[in-house]
């Protein structure tokens, strides 16, 4: 077994470990009624039945009443809860302090993003030499509940004229808005059904976006499918836009994204129909006569624009390189069997960023960064050097910039940006958070451990230093595995209260992630995916095994692709733990697809209709499916948005109504559903506040603690 200390951090804390008392949080809980309806799927002569089909009707008075229903049962059980109010408490102190981005240079401005400790939304600043900064946009003015978030903000080529992107309640749906820099007066109407969709200037004519047709029946639930490319030229009706892809049966994909490259010379297209490989094709845009050119018309890997030089295109992909390669397309010479290495395939999964005139290489080794730095024509510069051992993003700007940014985080060391010089290699310190904790109390150490079929899987364990090891710590056991995602070593208040009441803190890089490369996402997905909940598992018997915690003291959480992963390992393993936490997850594997985007997974989960190997397969572990007569299962807390267009809150309401209808008496079975709230994204300081009080609240009480000393 491999053990690697990675971080030592500490700070005062104001709550001392929790102590277990009795337990008091069985007392039976009464839930609403949930009417059972007869509805009946067939699947390959199979029959299956949906009785909370009319839960997915998400603009039914039946559906809103039952909403209102559950959460006046949660709330009046969290109200029972006493130490609810001060975790609340302590999770706003810790939350108040000041954040602010690394600038980026656009006209005669720098721009930055600014929190003062609890706006609900961060505020644009924007500052011209030596004058002081002043507003530029502050989304917390955009509604009266701080729930409308701004969701992009691109400048076109002079900087003189910005377009940012709106999201209302959470919802994917934007809008976006277009106004002059300097007066930030708006010129035009704004853009409405933008969805999926980047803001790509053509110099400062116009811009491209991506959209759907607004779907028949409900906009937050109905299924999207052809995803169309239009040109914005300033100053014209929306009405009047470009259709430049996405058209016609041919170009029938489920998401169509652009790029332009910083010269204004070529359009570069993605298209895809699931969320691995995409199609790539690209346009001179100097040219009027020109057409799109196929650079990968079959969509079996993934492209990314990262930068031009001329003709010369360099792009990120997978293609013939598992963990990514950067190569270069002479676009005189585009075909595939002329494609250069700049930076070649490794055996660590690589990210790339350009800026200053150089390349900038981030490895992730066993889900900690990397960095060097190299030159154009893949010449290696340098490496380097780190803050410590964490996560480092940034390095990007425009080319003709003299300094680059980088922040650096940790489990336990709050996002610091640095300002680095690209000629010297040398770093220093933009901006530090001031967070009300010292930085030595708490370390951080990355195990390795069996899987179920002997796979090794890495799990970093964040806890208090001195922590003893006598299987009676409350702890958090967090998970995603999907979606080539990476979880990487990143600060969070949530996480940092939860260590300083007493908590341990565990997050696995399951299969299905994007930890390992294309190898490790493929053995998460399909036929497949019970690796993930398996890996998962495992962690948490290991867990238990080297006398962190318990099942009595073990909590699961995940959220989306990992809502399902609780969902899945609480049906599957209920023993296991003693509270389960699925957010906003992918809970009914049989009809995920008919709503939205949903059909665009089917890359990792496949569908019902694809054969009937993968229906059965997806229903020997679809959490609606699973839920047993007579079972107790965990104490759960489901968490959705009632506006949540990206999984929508059906899945939840299901599973939620299965579980309340099924489950044996002893532990309360609860929906928390935010109201004008979607997936997670633009969600209010102050929602963000509260649920997670509350999570932490039930979690802690269903393990027996009924106070936390002071």
């Amino acid at each position: 077994m491999k053990n690697t200390l990675i971080i030592a951090v500490s700070f005062l804390a104001v709550f001392v470990a929790c102590s277990p008392t009795p337990d008091s949080s069985t007392a039976a809980v009464t839930y609403a009624v949930t009417q059972k309806g007869d509805t009946v799927d067939s699947y390959f002569g199979y029959q299956v039945a949906d009785p909370y089909r009319w839960l997915e009707d998400d603009m039914s008075a039946e559906t809103a009443d039952w909403v209102k229903a559950q959460n006046e049962v949660t709330f009046g059980y969290l109200e029972t809860i006493g130490f609810r109010e001060n975790i609340k408490q302590r999770l706003t102190a810790l939350w108040n302090y000041e954040k602010i981005s690394a600038p980026s240079k656009e006209g005669d401005y720098n721009y930055f993003y600014k929190n003062d400790g609890l706006q609900n939304q961060w505020v644009v600043f924007r500052q011209k030499a030596d004058l002081p900064a002043e507003v530029f946009l502050d989304p917390n003015t955009f509604s009266s509940e701080g729930t409308t978030s701004l969701a992009g903000l691109q400048f076109s080529e002079d900087g003189s004229i910005a377009a940012y992107a709106i999201s209302e309640g959470g919802s994917d749906w934007r809008k976006v808005r277009i106004i002059n820099s300097e007066s930030k007066q708006q010129l035009e109407p704004e853009l409405v059904d933008v969805k999926f969709s980047g803001i790509a200037w053509r110099g400062n004519t116009g811009f491209f976006y991506s959209s759907y047709d607004k779907p028949d029946g409900s906009e937050l639930s109905a299924k999207t499918d052809q995803h169309k490319l239009y040109f914005h030229r300033l100053g014209t009706a929306q009405a009047d836009d470009q259709l430049i892809f996405g058209g016609s049966a041919e170009e029938k994909h489920r998401y169509v994204g652009a790029d332009v490259t910083d010269d204004g010379q070529y359009l570069v297209v993605s298209a895809t129909n699931t969320t691995s490989g995409n199609k790539l094709f690209v346009k001179k845009l100097s040219d009027p006569a020109s057409v799109f050119v196929a650079l990968d018309d079959e969509g079996s890997a993934d492209y990314e624009l990262i930068d031009s030089r001329g003709d010369r295109l360099f792009f990120k992909t997978n293609f013939n390189a598992p963990n990514q390669r950067l190569i270069a397309v002479d676009m005189n010479t585009p075909s595939q069997d002329r494609w250069i290495d700049i930076i070649p395939h490794a055996e660590n999964v690589l990210s790339v960023s350009r800026g200053a005139g150089f390349l900038f290489a981030t490895y992730m080794v066993d889900a900690v960064s990397r960095v060097q730095q190299f030159d154009y024509a893949g010449k290696h510069l340098r490496d380097i050097e780190l803050p410590g051992v964490g996560s480092a993003n940034g390095f990007d700007g425009k080319s003709t910039d003299t300094d680059l940014y980088y922040s650096f985080t940790n489990y336990s060391t709050p996002g610091t940006t640095y300002k680095f010089n690209p000629q010297s290699g040398e770093s220093s310190v933009y901006y530090q958070p001031a967070v009300a904790f010292n930085a030595d109390d708490y370390q951080s150490t990355q195990v390795f451990y069996a899987s179920k079929d002997g796979t090794q899987v890495p799990m970093i364990i964040t806890h208090k230093k001195g922590l003893v090891l006598n299987g009676n710590n409350p702890t958090l056991l967090y998970g995603y595995g999907g979606f080539n995602i990476s979880l990487t070593p990143s600060f969070s208040v949530s996480n940092l209260v939860w260590m300083e009441m007493g908590g341990v803190y565990a997050v696995p890089n399951l299969r299905g992630g994007g930890e390992y490369g294309k190898a490790w996402h493929d053995a998460g997905t399909q036929l497949k995916k019970q690796n993930v909940f398996d890996d998962f598992i495992a962690a948490g018997e290991y867990l238990i095994a080297n006398h962190y915690t318990s099942s009595e003291k073990l909590a699961v959480s995940g959220r989306s692709n990992g809502g399902l992963l609780v969902g899945a390992v609480m049906t599957q393993r209920p023993d296991l733990m003693k509270v389960a936490l699925p957010g906003v997850g992918v809970l009914d594997m049989l009809r995920y697809h008919t709503f939205t985007a949903g059909a665009g997974w089917a890359y990792d989960y496949g569908t019902a209709e694809q054969s009937e190997e993968m229906f059965n397969y997806l229903r020997e572990y679809s959490p609606v499916h699973n839920v047993k007569a007579g079972v107790k299962y965990p104490a759960t807390m489901i968490t959705t948005g009632d506006h949540d267009d990206r999984v929508v809150p059906a899945h939840s309401f299901k599973f939620a109504a299965e579980l309340q209808n099924k489950s044996a008496p002893g532990n309360p079975l609860l929906i928390r559903i935010e109201t004008n709230a979607g997936h997670g994204a633009g969600t209010p300081i102050s929602k963000l506040i509260d649920q997670v009080s509350d999570i932490h609240a039930f979690t802690l009480f269903n393990m027996g603690i009924t106070s936390l000393p002071q």
